[in-house]
């Protein structure tokens, strides 16, 4: 997987306020973390966003999002927002948005 620049400037865009974000490479590409939990990442392929097991449901209702594979298998409270989705500001922020009340439900690491 190669990296997305543009992505990775949209989501470091949206996180920059939000206390306790870092980034490293992770994924093929470029992820975010909050508190130490994994929130989302950017790779060529789309916007991976962690909703927690049971809260991605309606993500997976929207055109353009699938289940995150690794390995072949679903990945549970995982979702891949293809590029469609992403270059939908409002789709994009709700993805994160979903993602951030999520991973705060989380206990810092």
């Amino acid at each position: 997987m190669s990296r997305n620049p543009g992505l990775e400037e949209l989501i470091h865009d949206e996180l920059r306020a939000v206390a306790g974000i870092t980034q490293k490479s992770m994924f093929g590409g470029r992820a975010w973390l909050l508190h130490g939990h994994l929130l989302c990442g950017a790779r060529s392929d789309g916007l991976l966003v962690r909703l927690g097991k049971g809260g991605d449901a309606w993500a997976l209702g929207l055109d353009g999002v699938q289940p995150m594979l690794s390995r072949g298998k679903a990945m549970a409270g995982w979702v891949r927002a293809d590029g469609g989705v992403c270059g939908d500001d409002a789709l994009r922020r709700r993805l994160i948005a979903g993602a951030l009340a999520f991973v705060r439900t989380l206990p810092p690491r």
